[in-house]
């Protein structure tokens, strides 16, 4: 019997889903034992970047973690770049200012829409060689920093390092959503990083070396996700990224869908972006063409493909259900058959039937390893409900993302 076109797009899906979880599982068995350790180092100073505005409502929480970090008070200064927010962030950050001798303000003459044009602001006025970044909505474990240092020391062609990113107190049913995939993230960027294809480094918390920031340009403020595009950038030009899963900073979530919504949006507008602008490097500059390229944009738009064959298999199941209905009552015949509720199982059920299971088998064995990291238990009906209803809205998202990148209209 000839195989239609739709079951080879099918096995096609399936094969892909298939490869990059296996590829995934392969990486964590022979190195499962060394995922949290780190190379020790030692304190040497540091600057740290905070790019702000309005965060009136998190900014003070913000400054106090990075105060509280594990690391001597005399080798650390924070820098706070306000965004000219039109809340009370700046006055917030003055009082700190007035109150600590390592912390300092730089209000931005302008608001420039995005985060990318602070933090270079902030890069630039560092007395340091080592720069973090750091959200102001975030706080970082006490030890991050220092657990992440020792990877910029270790090798000199290290030029960023990133953490686990996790969700910090999630209350709503959202929030614990996002709390699942932040560890399932944390774990896989961690896996990657095993085969040195760490391909972001999240703006919560993340270490840089200064000159090489300015070297290769600082960061994109045309891209919506800066942190992604600067660690291409590095890539190309000869340098490495790092994850340190020891390390943590817990930041805030979307508390409703809208805005939830919107932030993936961007995450999925930058990424394109990302990748059209470093699509002529397939197969080039080392792993950055040869793996982060390809499996970033398998990644990408593999739920496009799973959401097409959705979409066409349903509407051609409605269309024959329709046409059906309809020559029955023409023809005077029974319009539902009992046959019709038999299950005929076939090699693309069984496959689809494996891609989920294993699909379950990878974020219930992340979540378990990520448990060192204080996250809350999660229920199974909520990771049941991550499995099943929160990652079919990938597809959706990314949908809405390539037309809004199409027309043009998006904004941070």
């Amino acid at each position: 019997m000839a195989i239609s076109v739709i079951e080879i797009i099918f096995f096609i899906y399936i094969f892909l889903g298939l490869y990059m979880l296996s590829l995934l599982v392969f990486i964590y068995y022979p190195n499962r034992k060394r995922l949290f350790s780190y190379p020790p180092g030692k304190p040497v100073p540091v600057s740290i970047v905070m790019p702000c505005y309005n965060e009136g409502k998190h900014i003070g929480e913000g400054i106090e973690g990075l105060l509280a970090l594990n690391y001597p008070r005399d080798m650390m200064e924070i820098i706070v770049v306000d965004d000219k927010s039109t809340d009370d962030s700046a006055m917030i950050v003055q009082k700190y200012v007035d109150k600590y001798d390592n912390v300092r303000l730089i209000v931005n003459e302008r608001n420039s829409g995005g985060a990318a044009e602070p933090t270079n602001i902030g890069v630039r006025a560092a007395k340091y060689d080592y720069v973090v970044v750091s959200d102001a909505d975030s706080t970082p474990h006490k030890d991050a920093l220092m657990r992440m240092i020792g990877f910029l020391q270790e090798d000199d062609r290290v030029a960023a390092v990133t953490c686990s990113v996790l969700a910090k107190e999630p209350r709503k049913f959202i929030q614990k959503l996002q709390a699942i995939e932040y560890g399932v993230i944390s774990w896989s960027r961690k896996l990657l990083d095993l085969v040195d294809a760490v391909y972001v480094t999240p703006g919560p918390f993340a270490l840089y070396r200064k000159d090489v920031l300015i070297r290769v340009g600082l960061f994109d403020t045309k891209n919506m996700t800066q942190d992604i595009e600067i660690v291409w950038r590095l890539l190309k030009n000869g340098y490495k990224a790092r994850m340190c899963l020891a390390g943590q900073v817990y930041s805030e979530t979307p508390e409703k869908f809208k805005a939830w919504f919107k932030q993936r949006i961007r995450w999925n507008i930058g990424g394109t972006q990302t990748l059209i602008k470093y699509k002529r490097y397939l197969f080039r500059k080392g792993m950055l063409g040869a793996f982060i390229v390809p499996f970033f944009s398998v990644s990408l738009f593999l739920g496009l493909l799973g959401l097409g064959l959705f979409i066409y298999l349903a509407l051609r199941r409605i269309l024959v259900w329709y046409l059906s209905t309809k020559y029955s009552i023409y023809a005077s015949s029974a319009v539902v058959r009992f046959s019709e509720f038999s299950f005929s199982p076939s090699v693309l059920n069984y496959f689809g039937a494996i891609l989920f299971i294993l699909g379950a088998v990878f974020t219930g064995l992340a979540l378990f390893l990520m448990r060192h990291t204080n996250i809350k238990k999660h229920s199974f009906f909520n990771v049941v409900f991550y499995m099943v209803v929160y990652l079919t809205m990938y597809p959706v998202i990314m949908v809405v993302a390539l037309y809004k990148l199409s027309t043009g209209k998006y904004s941070w």
